[in-house]
């Protein structure tokens, strides 16, 4: 038995496919007799229930009630020479392929509008600024632009030369255990020389910059703390002296 399923759809068609899905009906092969019996209640069932039925509903209805007479007319003996008329089914189904195909391509824009509303565009801008003619007009022949490209070309070549020849090697930095060493080494030098004190820059590398003598003056403070040498200041930024330590000195004699 069938039963009657009110639902909301689009338009007729739409009801229409419904039908032939909820009857396992093939498009191709629809039949006419059943299918327009289902139309029709489903359109009485709706006329119950107070449910506003659309004009088109009611076309369609019309045509299938109009090719299931045809289908029940006689038709016509293709041996007796007459040509047989077409199936009045092909009318239908022609225009449900179209109606298909139409639902497939608006069900196809459907999913790209539901990406697009998750893409945020920039706001357009006024660019009429950068569009504008220029106010000044470059006016040059074909001489003054070959020679303005060779003097940019000449400059280019000086700069490269004098990169080349007075670029600056920066040397590696040394480590506070490699001038702890170094210094070390220069001061058991002088101490053997008979040497008892001397001035702290003096331990200072030829050409020291900043970072020597900031690496220098920790050195020196670290050789104290171990109690390798003493240093002593008369007064402050006065000259740092370092001297041997007197029990270091004692002990070697």
């Amino acid at each position: 038995m069938y039963k009657v399923r009110i639902d909301s759809f689009e338009g007729p068609f739409d009801l229409l496919v419904y039908l032939l899905e909820n009857a396992k009906m093939d498009i191709y092969h629809i039949r006419i007799a059943e299918i327009t019996e289902q139309y029709l209640a489903y359109l009485r069932e709706m006329d119950e229930l107070n449910v506003n039925i659309g004009s088109e509903f009611i076309v369609l209805a019309a045509v299938l009630i109009r090719l299931k007479s045809e289908r029940l007319l006689p038709r016509a003996n293709e041996s007796e020479g007459e040509v047989l008329p077409e199936d009045p089914a092909e009318e239908l189904t022609a225009r449900l392929e179209d109606y298909l195909l139409c639902k497939k391509q608006a069900e196809l824009l459907a999913r790209c509008r539901e990406s697009q509303e998750s893409v945020y565009e920039k706001p357009c801008e006024d660019l009429t600024q950068y569009v504008k003619e220029p106010k000044e007009i470059l006016r040059s022949d074909s001489e003054h632009f070959v020679q303005a490209f060779l003097q940019f070309l000449r400059k280019k070549e000086r700069v490269r030369e004098v990169r080349k020849r007075y670029q600056r090697i920066r040397r590696q930095r040394a480590s506070l255990e490699d001038r702890i060493a170094e210094m070390t080494s220069w001061m058991e030098r002088r101490f053997s020389q008979g040497e008892e004190m001397f001035a702290f820059g003096e331990m200072l590398p030829e050409h020291a910059d900043r970072y020597d003598v900031t690496l220098s003056f920790m050195s020196l403070l670290e050789m104290v703390k171990l109690q390798q040498v003493d240093a002593v200041q008369d007064k402050n930024y006065g000259t740092i002296r370092v001297l041997q330590k007197k029990e270091k000195k004692n002990s070697d004699v």
